[in-house]
């Protein structure tokens, strides 16, 4: 099923995708729900992040040609990083370019969502603490990051972390397909049989570090392929089966 969350008026609602309209549920998508008969066209609805995690946490250099393609090492055991509850954006909204920077870069990912609390999950249990999976644009201000030689401030700025339109639960991630397409263009295309940990990997290391709890998102990683972005550029992250994430790059107003 695809959830998603999104804006009436000036109120927030749940919903699910059902024979292409989207309808509002009553309750916990992670409990028990109710989906209910008030029903919404797709089109010009106002989408907001499909969750709200409560950590957004992500592995980093997960692909072997985009490590090269940016000179680092390939590494030995999952890179991780995390990003600000503040820093998530939804389909249709604006990313914005800060004035500290020079170069912001596109990262078109999988990401997953934890649908459980959960504490040092072994590998062959992966599977049944993640909810679903979603479109994830990792935003990276590049310049900065090399500044830095640290991922924090580069990776941190509101609005660098788009992810949906929805949260898909039927999804099989072994032959996922994430592509990034800049101004109608496909610039990134790669699939998860090219991860260098794949996600129940990913999944027993993270929870081994920290407990996971229902809404958490972890991104895997993004293929060869990233890029630059400039105020007007338009950015999607597309993955069969979950949908297009759709941006808008702006300057800051500030």
């Amino acid at each position: 099923m695809k959830f998603c969350r999104f804006r009436v008026g000036l109120v927030e609602k749940d919903g699910v995708l059902v024979d292409g309209k989207v309808r509002e549920i009553e309750g916990s998508i992670f409990d028990d729900y109710v989906i209910t008969d008030r029903i919404h066209d797709e089109d010009g609805l106002e989408f907001l992040p499909p969750i709200l995690p409560s950590k957004f946490t992500c592995i980093a250099r997960n692909y072997v040609a985009h490590a090269k393609e940016l000179g680092n090492d390939v590494p030995e055991i999952p890179m991780i990083f995390l990003k600000p509850s503040t820093a998530v954006n939804a389909h249709g909204g604006e990313i914005i370019i800060p004035t500290e920077s020079e170069q912001v870069d596109y990262e078109g990912e999988l990401a997953i969502v934890i649908g459980k609390k959960c504490r040092k999950v072994k590998k062959a249990d992966a599977e049944s603490v993640i909810f679903g999976y979603t479109c994830l644009n990792d935003m990276t201000a590049r310049d900065l990051q090399k500044i830095d030689t640290k991922f924090t401030r580069a990776k941190s700025y509101d609005s660098f972390a788009p992810i949906g339109p929805y949260i898909e639960t039927d999804f099989d991630w072994k032959t996922a397909r994430t592509k990034t397409i800049k101004n109608g263009e496909v610039v990134q295309d790669g699939t998860t049989d090219l991860m260098i940990f794949d996600i129940p990997t990913i999944i027993e290391y993270m929870s081994g570090i920290m407990t996971l709890l229902p809404g958490d998102i972890i991104a895997t990683g993004t293929p060869a392929g990233v890029g630059r972005v400039d105020a007007g550029d338009i950015i999607e992250v597309e993955i069969e089966g979950i949908g297009r994430l759709t941006n808008k790059v702006v300057d800051d107003k500030e």
